[in-house]
């Protein structure tokens, strides 16, 4: 059975497809030849075209050293999305890292910002945005590692099995979001942790804060 990807990472696969596809057309190498200097199988190769696995950062690291190109070239989630035109001609937003928030009586206040990350405008379709950086090692299934910057779009819902920032009492963490009649189950992408089980009698401690819209990977 494969995997269930959440949208952030099905289009990150359907953009890695295509980018690496028009690599190998434009410096003409095969699913074949790129296997047999990568050492990965054709099939994991054809998988990564066609968008049904999402390509590891140590993976894109091989692949990319290979072909010669920029790990960007082939994963835009890596840095070096943003162009210069794109800061010549205001086509970005300074966007906050957060770096401690609070929710007191359900008013959320950016009590820590470290800095402000330049960010694409075309990244945003409206709302409200912000940034948290990853901690620790719960969420290495959905390719998120420690110290990767994560745009957040503000919202208090977000649809089932879907990754979102909560606040659990006075921490925000990043969890998948599973909502059973009363009860809300946030689970970690890593099997070592259990999953935070919330029920309603607890509910008041706990708050989606926003929907992770993308995953900007550190170099």
């Amino acid at each position: 059975m494969r995997k269930k990807y959440s949208d952030v990472e099905r289009k990150l696969m359907l953009d890695i497809g295509h980018n690496l596809r028009k690599t190998l057309e434009t410096k003409r190498i095969s699913q074949k030849e790129l296997a047999d200097l990568t050492g990965l199988s054709t099939s994991a190769i054809s998988d990564y075209i066609t968008a049904k696995t999402l390509m590891s950062p140590g993976n894109v690291q091989l692949i990319s050293d290979m072909l010669k190109v920029k790990k960007s070239d082939i994963d835009p989630s890596f840095r070096g999305t943003i162009t210069l035109e794109d800061l010549q001609y205001g086509k970005t937003i300074d966007l906050p890292i957060v770096g401690r928030i609070s929710c007191g009586n359900g008013v959320l206040a950016y009590q820590e910002i470290e800095s402000y990350e330049p960010t694409p405008k075309a990244w945003l379709n409206g709302g409200e945005y912000f940034y948290l950086r990853a901690k620790g090692d719960s969420m290495i299934g959905a390719r998120i590692q420690e110290g990767d910057l994560l745009l957040i779009r503000r919202q208090e819902e977000v649809e089932d099995g879907e990754i979102a920032a909560v606040m659990v009492e006075d921490e925000a963490v990043l969890k998948r979001v599973y909502k059973r009649g009363n009860t809300l189950y946030l689970q970690s992408e890593n099997p070592s942790y259990a999953p935070i089980v919330i029920e309603e009698s607890e509910a008041y401690t706990t708050k989606i804060i926003g929907k992770l819209k993308k995953i900007i990977v550190e170099p």
